[in-house]
C-alpha cells in the first residue's frame, strides 16, 4: 500500500511544472448539455449530437442516449466505452444527453516519475490549480499497474433512475495497462448541475477498453492541466427534461454513489 504523499512532496512535484500564459488566446470555457442531476433523475435522452458538440470541444466526458455506455473526448476524437469493457469510435450522429466539453488549453504540463495513487495525483492537480472555486480540465498519458473502471449498462423504456440503473453495473481491472484519463475537476458548489470533484473516464492506448474511473494506479505518466473559469450550459428541449426532478435534498449523496 502507498502511503498518501506529504503536503510538502505534492508542492514540490506542483513546482516541478511548467506553467505559461496563452497570449492573445480566448479564455477557456466548461460547455455541458444537460444537467447532472437530470441524469440521475432518468433523463437518458437527448437532441445533441456527437457532430453538434464537437462545435464546442475537442476534449471531454459523458454519455450516450440510452445511457448507453460512457463517452471520451479528446484530440477531436470521440469514444464509446460500453458495458462489456471494450471501446469503439462513434458516429456523428449519435446523441448525448449529458457531456461536458472544452477546447483543450493546458497551461501547465509535467511529469510523474514514480507510482502515485489517484488521491496522490489529484492533490497534484489540487495544488496547482491552487483554488476550489475555479474549474479544470486535465489529460494525463501514461502506464499504470491496475485502472479499475466501470461502464453502465444500456438501458429501455421506462426509464429507472440511475442509482437503479447501475445496481448491475459491470466492473473491470485494467491490469499492467497504458492509456489516457481524461477528466475534469469541478468547485462543490456545482454538484447537481455538474459532479463536484473529480470526474475521470480512461482509454487504453490501443483504443480497445476503457471505462468511467473508479480508481487508478500510477507507473509514470504526462500530465497536463488547464484552468477554466467559465462555464456554459445548454438545456434539453425534451418533454422528459422540461417533467424531470432536478433537485431533492439526497442529490448530493445520489451523484457521489452513482459517479465513485
Amino acid at each position: 500500500m502507498i502511503n498518501p504523499t506529504p503536503c510538502s512532496c505534492v508542492s514540490d512535484i506542483a513546482r516541478s511544472f511548467t506553467r505559461f500564459v496563452r497570449d492573445g488566446q480566448p479564455e477557456s470555457e466548461l460547455y455541458q448539455t444537460s444537467l447532472m442531476s437530470a441524469l440521475i433523475d432518468g433523463v437518458y435522452d437527448g437532441d445533441m449530437t456527437i457532430e453538434q458538440l464537437l462545435k464546442h470541444g475537442d476534449f471531454g466526458l459523458g454519455t450516450f442516449n440510452e445511457l448507453d455506455g460512457e463517452l471520451i473526448a479528446f484530440d477531436s476524437e470521440v469514444h464509446q466505452l460500453r458495458e462489456d469493457g471494450s471501446a469503439r469510435a462513434v458516429r456523428p450522429d449519435q446523441k448525448t444527453p449529458f457531456a461536458v466539453v472544452t477546447h483543450f488549453r493546458p497551461t501547465m504540463f509535467g511529469s510523474l516519475t514514480k507510482p502515485r495513487t489517484k488521491q496522490e495525483v489529484q492533490a497534484v492537480i489540487d495544488e496547482l490549480i491552487g483554488s476550489p472555486n475555479v474549474f479544470c480540465a486535465f489529460r494525463i498519458d501514461g502506464r499504470f499497474s491496475r485502472v479499475e473502471t466501470r461502464t453502465v449498462p444500456r438501458q429501455a423504456m421506462p426509464y429507472r433512475p440511475m442509482l437503479q440503473a447501475i445496481e448491475h453495473q459491470p466492473i473491470f481491472a485494467f491490469e499492467e495497462t497504458s492509456g489516457t484519463l481524461v477528466g475534469f475537476r469541478c468547485p462543490e458548489y456545482v454538484q447537481g448541475i455538474n459532479v463536484a470533484g473529480f470526474h475521470v473516464h480512461f482509454i487504453t492506448d490501443d483504443r480497445k477498453g476503457g471505462g468511467h474511473v473508479l480508481d487508478y494506479r500510477l507507473i509514470e505518466a504526462k500530465v497536463e492541466v488547464a484552468r477554466i473559469s467559465r462555464l456554459r450550459i445548454d438545456l434539453p428541449r425534451t418533454e422528459h427534461f422540461e417533467r424531470a426532478t432536478l433537485h431533492s435534498e439526497d442529490m448530493a449523496s445520489a451523484i457521489e454513489a452513482a459517479e465513485g
